[in-house]
C-alpha cells in the first residue's frame, strides 16, 4: 500500500475510533456546542431549542432525499439493463448475419445441384439409374442415387433449420430492443425525478438563513447521533466481532481512500459515487463483483445476522433497500450519505437498519 493509501486509511480508523469513543454504549450523543462570542452576556438569547417549523424543514428535506435515492436505484437498475440488453442485441445482430452467410451458402450449393441436374439433360440422378441397360452402372448408380437423395435431405433440413434459427434470432432482436426502449424511458423518467427532488430540496435550503442552515445541520447530527445510541445501548457492540475477510480487508481499504469524495447521483467512481457506486465498486477492486443497485444487493448477497458482521458487510438501511454502506467495524460505516455530502464515516445504526449482507459469503 502506498504512502497515501495508508495516511488515508489511517486518517479513517482514527475518526472511527473517535465515533466509537463518542458513541460508547450508555453515551447520549449531543451536537457540538459552539464556542459563545466575546460579546456574548448572560441576558443574551441562548440558542432557541429546536423549532417545529425547522424539525419540519428537516423531516421534508429527509422525504426528498429519500426518493431521490429510490429514483436513483431506478436509474441505476436501468443503466445496467440497457447495458446487458445492449450487448446482447449485439450478439444477436453477429448471428443475424453469420445465419443470413450460411443460408447464402445453402442455397448455392443447392443452385449447384440444379445446375449439375441440368447439364445431364435435365433427368435426375434416379431416372438415369432405372434407364441404365449397364448392370455395373446399375450397381454404381444405386450408391450414387442413395447419397444425392441423403445430400439433398441433409440440405434442406439444414436450410430449414437455418430459417428457423435466423427467424428466431429475429425475434430475441425485437423483444430486446422492446425491453431496451422500456428501459430508456425508465431511465429517463427516474432522471427526472431524481432533478426535481434534488432542486426542490435544494431550493428548500436556500430559503433559510444562515442561522437556520446551521441550526437544521445540529438537528440532523442529533437524530443521526440518538439513532445510533439507542442502537448502541442494546449492546449490539459486545457480540459484533467478526473478523474481516481477505477480501473484506481490500473493500474496507478501498472505501477509506474515498474519503472526502463527493456524492454524486449515478456515479460509480473514481471522482465521486453513489451509495451502491461506492460498495459496487469497493468490492469489484476487491476482486469480488457484487450487484449495482442497493436493492439488488439486498436480494442477491447473502444475509446475515447484524451480531454476526464483519469489516466488509454491506448494511441496507430503510424499509425499501434505498441506501447501502459498508461497515468497517467498531459500530461505524463508510457510505455516500446525499446530495451535497461527501463520502463519510458515519454510525452504523443511524439509520433504520433493513438487514446486513456479505459479498464473499
Amino acid at each position: 500500500m502506498g504512502t497515501g493509501k495508508r495516511g488515508l486509511l489511517t486518517a479513517a480508523v482514527t475518526v472511527v475510533c473517535a465515533v466509537t469513543v463518542l458513541a460508547a454504549p450508555g453515551t447520549a450523543f449531543a451536537a457540538p456546542s459552539r464556542t459563545p462570542s466575546p460579546t456574548s452576556s448572560p441576558s443574551a438569547s441562548p440558542t432557541p431549542p429546536p423549532s417545529k417549523d425547522l424539525e419540519k424543514v428537516r423531516e421534508k428535506l429527509d422525504k426528498l432525499y429519500h426518493d431521490a435515492a429510490v429514483a436513483t436505484d431506478v436509474y441505476n437498475a436501468a443503466e445496467e439493463k440497457t447495458k446487458e440488453q445492449s450487448a446482447l442485441i449485439v450478439e444477436l445482430a453477429k448471428k443475424i448475419v453469420e445465419g443470413q452467410q450460411k443460408l447464402e451458402r445453402l442455397k448455392n450449393q443447392a443452385g449447384a445441384a440444379a445446375r449439375a441436374q441440368y447439364r445431364t439433360g435435365g433427368l435426375p440422378p434416379t431416372a438415369q439409374f432405372l434407364l441404365s441397360d449397364d448392370p455395373q452402372q446399375f450397381i454404381d448408380g444405386a450408391g450414387t442415387v442413395l447419397n444425392g437423395q441423403r445430400a439433398t435431405t441433409k440440405l434442406i433440413t439444414e436450410m430449414t433449420r437455418t430459417q428457423k434459427d435466423l427467424q428466431g434470432y429475429a425475434d430475441d432482436a425485437s423483444a430486446q430492443w422492446q425491453k431496451l426502449e422500456a428501459n430508456r424511458k425508465a431511465k429517463a423518467a427516474a432522471k427526472k425525478k431524481i432533478k426535481q427532488q434534488i432542486s426542490e430540496a435544494e431550493q428548500l435550503e436556500s430559503r433559510l438563513e444562515k442561522k437556520e442552515r446551521e441550526r437544521l445541520a445540529e438537528l440532523e447530527q442529533q437524530a443521526a447521533y440518538q439513532a445510533q445510541t439507542k442502537w448502541l445501548d442494546t449492546g449490539i457492540l459486545d457480540e459484533i466481532n467478526g473478523k474481516a475477510s481477505a477480501q473484506g480487508k481490500k473493500a474496507v481499504e478501498f472505501a477509506s481512500a474515498q474519503l472526502g469524495k463527493p456524492y454524486v447521483w449515478g456515479a460509480e467512481g473514481p471522482k465521486s459515487y453513489d451509495c451502491s457506486g461506492l460498495t459496487s465498486q469497493a468490492w469489484a477492486n476487491a476482486g469480488h463483483p457484487i450487484p449495482r443497485t442497493s436493492q439488488e444487493q439486498w436480494k442477491q448477497l447473502k444475509h446475515v445476522d447484524i451480531k454476526d458482521m464483519r469489516p466488509g458487510d454491506l448494511i441496507i438501511y430503510f424499509d425499501d433497500a434505498s441506501h447501502v454502506a459498508m461497515y468497517v467495524g467498531d459500530g461505524a460505516i463508510i457510505h455516500a450519505p446525499r446530495p451535497g455530502r461527501t463520502v463519510t464515516v458515519a454510525g452504523a445504526g443511524s439509520m433504520p437498519i433493513l438487514g446486513v449482507v456479505r459479498p464473499d459469503a
